[in-house]
């Protein structure tokens, strides 16, 4: 009896430690959401090369600053329902789980605001658990931050290259030009490399990169006041 009481008291011991853990870090989560809601953030990956002392480019800019060129081709090739969902288009997830083989989904989801959420506070690949992680995050986001915060904060912490993180410093890096100048068609081309910044070129783009920009610069040209809920 003593040693199964024993063992009670050590799983006990345990859970509480594991409680007081799962508490520490919302309360740190929190923490850093209001933080951020005013400061400048830092993304994990930005952390990551940090420690291991590696280049990193970022010259910090508000929404403001950004050429509206930017700002429509981004959300245009990002995240089109940007302004009308709550931080998950729950739609386009729809599609991408319908679409799933037995390999996993062949495209992804995420919107702006789950970027973010990922980009700040969880890690880079894909899996079913960090999803788990990103999605109740960007909800809470969505509700703890108004949507220009969310583009502002997304077109800071973006990844254009090796160690390129933000649209001003890839304009600088690309165009030698400010992010405030960005012409349309120079827009869309940083807008179509996101989605894989190591294997797209800005300054040397392949034809699947080409064909993607000139779509988005269209769609600019033909949707120029969508995006109401930022400004």
């Amino acid at each position: 009896m003593v040693r199964k009481s024993g063992t009670f008291d050590g799983f006990r011991a345990v859970v509480r430690w594991l409680a007081r853990l799962i508490l520490l870090v919302l309360f740190a989560l929190a923490g850093l959401i209001l933080l951020y809601r005013f400061v400048p953030p830092i993304s994990t990956l930005m952390l990551g090369r940090m420690l291991l002392d590696e280049k990193i480019e970022r010259d910090y800019l508000p929404l403001d600053r950004f050429s509206p060129n930017l700002l429509a081709a981004v959300v245009l090739s990002e995240d089109a329902h940007f302004c009308r969902h709550h931080g998950v288009d729950w739609g386009a997830m729809r599609e991408v789980i319908d679409e799933s083989g037995a390999q996993g989904p062949a495209r992804g989801a995420s919107t702006i605001t789950m970027q973010v959420a990922k980009n700040l506070f969880l890690w880079s690949g894909r899996s079913y658990i960090r999803k788990g992680f990103e999605i109740p995050l960007a909800l809470l986001l969505d509700r703890v931050w108004p949507k220009s915060r969310v583009l502002e904060i997304y077109l800071n912490i973006a990844e254009w290259g090796d160690g390129i993180f933000g649209a001003e410093a890839a304009s600088e890096t690309y165009f030698r030009k400010s992010a405030a100048d960005l012409s349309p068609h120079e827009a869309a081309l940083l807008a179509a490399v996101l989605p894989d910044p190591y294997t797209r070129s800005v300054l040397h783009p392949n034809w699947r990169v080409t064909m993607h920009a000139r779509v988005v610069e269209r769609r600019v040209f033909a949707t120029p006041a969508f995006l109401d809920c930022v400004r």
